[in-house]
């Protein structure tokens, strides 16, 4: 039982809290997820928000509006993201 530990840089490549770290091919969907998961989290506060107002319902009201927006915005982004980055490749002097 004499395991070696791994040195802090070769487990930091492999661990995300604690969890393993997905394959690179999958920032294809992790990034829009990530990306939708932030801005309808946001978005939907504000426009709640300004419906509503501030009052004890706004938690439930956010979150379930929080939740629809997520569901319309994630599937919406795995779609436009390919057209997003040609166009920005068009517009945006590539390096070297």
């Amino acid at each position: 039982m004499n395991q070696r530990s791994p040195s802090p840089s070769s487990s930091s490549t492999k661990n995300f809290l604690g969890l393993r770290k997905l394959p690179a091919r999958s920032a294809v969907w992790v990034t829009p997820l990530l990306l939708s998961l932030l801005m309808t989290f946001v978005v939907s506060l504000i426009s709640t928000v300004r419906v509503a107002g501030v009052t004890t319902d706004l938690p439930l009201l956010w979150m379930s509006s929080w939740a629809l927006s997520w569901v319309i915005a994630f599937p919406t982004l795995l779609l436009a993201l390919p057209v997003v980055r040609r166009a920005t490749a068009a517009i945006v002097q590539q390096p070297g």
